[in-house]
């Protein structure tokens, strides 16, 4: 008996006489709208990627960085670069004047020069960003004791910062090295929930950092460098509103020295310019799982 042999298959046509070339056109465009499709939906991704990329730049924690001095203009001519800069990406600034300065100026009265010091630190501060408190101490009188410590601790529980800069521990000048005691022992206190004030306990600064000051270089060891460059003219601009700082007071060169230290700072950290601070000694410390 014969077996019958299967036809071989046939490709079916489409029927009313469509011809052959014209199936070969359909398909091929029926390819090209596949990969456009296929195209745009990769392009889509890639910019969705993209996008949340963008988000996770901007969605990052912002600091709040809280600069105490003890008399209006010390943040300012010292850490004010670096302050406009963390302004300018997001974060909010503020200044704690324990002090106007009123005692500065010869030639006024402190009651006169007090009231031209507070409008010259609201005009610069708002330069760079910041808003501004003012404290209820006198020139030259900052008490380094536990009312001054609830003070400041108070204000920490109201700003919230999480970053302080203040001054240097050790200075020719008793205001300074008083406020670098108090707030010291403020940021504890303010962390306690025992310590009663108008605002709760507050636990999340994260560190103390010191500015240079010229009048506080004794044991000042620059540890942390930031890079400031392409803010210094910004902050020259701002900070030549305090009458003092463009040398029509004091025969000292406010502006020419902390200049020319961010050029140095940025020459030692490689950068154009750049703003140094010292830490606790505490904080110096690097725990390494092996050897880099």
């Amino acid at each position: 008996m014969k077996r019958r042999r299967r036809a071989a298959p046939q490709l079916v046509r489409p029927s009313r006489g469509v011809p052959g070339a014209a199936i070969d056109h359909i398909a091929s465009r029926a390819r090209l709208s596949w990969l456009l499709a296929l195209a745009a939906a990769i392009a889509s991704a890639m910019s969705t990627t993209g996008l949340r990329a963008q988000d996770s730049t901007r969605a990052r924690p912002r600091h709040t960085f809280l600069a105490i001095g003890a008399h209006a203009g010390d943040m300012e001519i010292t850490t004010g670069a670096l302050l406009l800069k963390q302004h300018e990406l997001g974060d909010r600034v503020v200044f704690l004047h324990l002090t106007l300065g009123e005692g500065g100026n010869p030639r006024m009265s402190p009651e006169q020069y007090g009231e031209q010091k507070r409008r010259e630190a609201e005009a610069v501060d708002s330069a760079l960003g910041a808003e501004v408190i003012f404290g209820p101490y006198r020139d030259g009188e900052i008490p380094n004791d536990e009312e001054a410590r609830r003070y400041v601790a108070d204000v920490i529980r109201q700003v919230k910062p999480t970053n302080i800069i203040t001054h240097w521990r050790r200075s020719i000048h008793k205001d300074h090295a008083a406020t670098s005691a108090i707030v010291g022992d403020a940021v504890l206190l303010a962390s306690l929930d025992g310590v009663k004030t108008a605002h709760p306990a507050y636990r999340g600064v994260r560190g103390i950092w010191y500015a240079e000051n010229w009048e506080d270089p004794e044991g000042f060891d620059p540890y942390i460098y930031v890079d400031v460059s392409g803010y210094v003219e910004r902050w020259r601009d701002a900070v030549s509103k305090y009458e003092f700082i463009g040398g029509k007071i004091s025969g000292f060169r406010y502006l020419d020295y902390y200049t020319a230290l961010a050029t140095l700072r940025g020459a030692e950290s490689r950068h154009e310019a750049a703003v140094a601070f010292d830490i606790d000694d505490m904080g110096k410390r690097r725990t390494l799982d092996s050897v880099p």
